[in-house]
């Protein structure tokens, strides 16, 4: 039963993107032929016909409905209480939306309409969708943590689960999740987890439901009440009230399981890994090969001018191999630019680098920071060692030291490991949090697509360079 003021918020999002997919779409029409055409860059219009826009409207009669199944599609009206802001969704949607018009216009053979109208309609739908769900967002968080747009729920079971989820609704009251208490068997009635109250017993959650309004009820039981789960969820569905289960086994089934059907049987994988898929793993080798070359072919004057600067500074190695564990346990030899004077006899090379590291030279420390020294491993993601989205390498050493403290450690070797990766571009690299980094590597192994990959390679860009944590 979905919650009535998510309908209505659902239905007003709708007609208001209508709106704006109309104004994008007038509004592209000038700033190409009224704006953009007085540039001699994009084209002089002077004495130049083109279609009225009365020619260019009669298409939003298939563009509007078009780009609304895409916004559902690709999630913009689903519930945003525990969502983050899509921006990712919006130009998402509206690259498809492009990708729509256009064939459009390819199937009824329409060939005078402008590529840079085209063009100026993704860029200013995006902008007037960015800034509407950014109202919208802004105005509900406002709302929620003033006590209005609340969702009311109950949760039946006390357990690791119930406390996870109790604390991430508390942590976020700008989701508008309003908890009224905790039916258990587990606790006695009077029992407060922060500052929820236990209410009553399994065995009077009929009465419960039945003579209150909750809107979702939450099923958290310990899993070893999980003979009771059949009773429970019987009892939430009879009352109409929309139900969730949360697993109190979610130390072992990750959050994005997947489900096989054996001949009628439900069997859940334990670890879903995108890139188990051969044409998975093809995309991702042919999107490292490309770009393997043309980064080594941008990288050729700064790599030239690193290998002179370390030749000039030191009088060791330009470039060292180290060995480092890869895709199914495997051992490599991963190249870096040398950044620290070779290890004399008693020193222990299995030590994290720390600050005051005295064999990091000048010319090493730049690098470091500037990751200057992991261009070589372009040359790793060529032969097959790497690719270059994907978790940081460790050494042997440190790989048999993590994998007895660190639990699914070694999930990590399921993909071939990366010169950048989900935990780098958010700031987990060098001497930082090693679990928080496994719960970044987990992500990406379990969410893999290659626009992630491409969203990735771009972050690194604009803000991964950059390593204060290397020394």
């Amino acid at each position: 039963m979905l919650n009535s003021s998510q309908k209505k918020l659902s239905t007003i999002s709708f007609l208001v993107d209508s709106l704006l997919i109309i104004a994008a779409y007038v509004a592209s029409y000038y700033l190409r032929f009224s704006v953009l055409s007085k540039f001699r860059f994009f084209g002089d219009m002077t004495g130049v016909a083109y279609y009225p826009l009365k020619n260019y409207a009669k298409y939003l009669f298939f563009i509007v409905p078009g780009y609304l199944v895409i916004y559902s599609k690709c999630g913009l009206y689903a519930a945003k209480r525990n969502r983050k802001l899509e921006y990712w969704d919006v130009v998402e949607a509206n690259g498809i939306g492009l990708l729509f018009f256009a064939a459009l216009l390819v199937l009824i053979k329409e060939i005078y309409i402008s590529r840079l109208f085209m063009g100026c309609f993704f860029v200013v739908a995006v902008l007037f969708e960015f800034s509407f769900r950014y109202i919208l967002y802004s105005t509900l968080k406002i709302m929620r943590k003033k006590g209005k747009n609340l969702r009311h729920i109950v949760i039946v079971g006390y357990s690791a689960a119930a406390r996870g989820y109790i604390d991430r609704i508390k942590a976020n009251p700008q989701w508008g999740y309003y908890i009224h208490g905790i039916i258990s068997d587990v606790r006695e009635v009077g029992f407060y987890y922060s500052g929820i109250p236990v209410l009553g017993k399994i065995d009077e959650l009929e009465t419960w439901l039945s003579s209150n309004r909750y809107e979702e009820v939450i099923i958290a039981l310990p899993i070893e009440d999980y003979r009771k789960l059949r009773k429970v969820a019987g009892i939430c569905e009879k009352s109409g009230c929309h139900t969730k289960f949360v697993p109190d086994y979610n130390h072992i089934i990750p959050t994005v399981p997947v489900m096989e059907d054996f001949f009628g049987l439900p069997v859940i994988n334990i670890r879903n890994v995108p890139l188990s898929s051969w044409g998975n793993r093809v995309i991702k080798r042919l999107f490292d090969i490309i770009f393997s070359f043309v980064g080594l072919i941008i990288a050729a004057i700064p790599m030239a001018i690193v290998a002179i600067a370390i030749k000039l500074s030191t009088k060791g190695r330009i470039i060292y191999s180290q060995e480092r564990v890869g895709l199914h346990n495997k051992t490599f030899r991963m190249y870096k630019f040398c950044s620290m004077a070779e290890a004399k006899d008693g020193e222990d090379e299995s030590e994290w680098s720390s600050q005051d590291n005295v064999r990091v030279t000048r010319v090493g420390r730049f690098i470091r920071r500037t990751s200057l020294d992991e261009l070589p491993q372009l040359w790793n993601v060529i032969k097959g060692d790497m690719s270059l989205i994907g978790p940081r390498p460790e050494r042997p050493f440190f790989v048999e030291k993590f994998r007895e403290e660190i639990p699914r450690y070694m999930v990590k070797h399921q993909v071939r490991p990366g010169i950048t990766g989900w935990a780098q571009v958010h700031g987990l690299r060098g001497d930082t949090s090693v679990s928080k980094r496994i719960d970044y590597d987990l992500y990406y192994i379990e969410n893999w697509t290659l626009l992630l990959d491409i969203r990735i390679a771009f972050m690194t860009v604009f803000t991964g360079f950059i390593n204060d944590n290397a020394y």
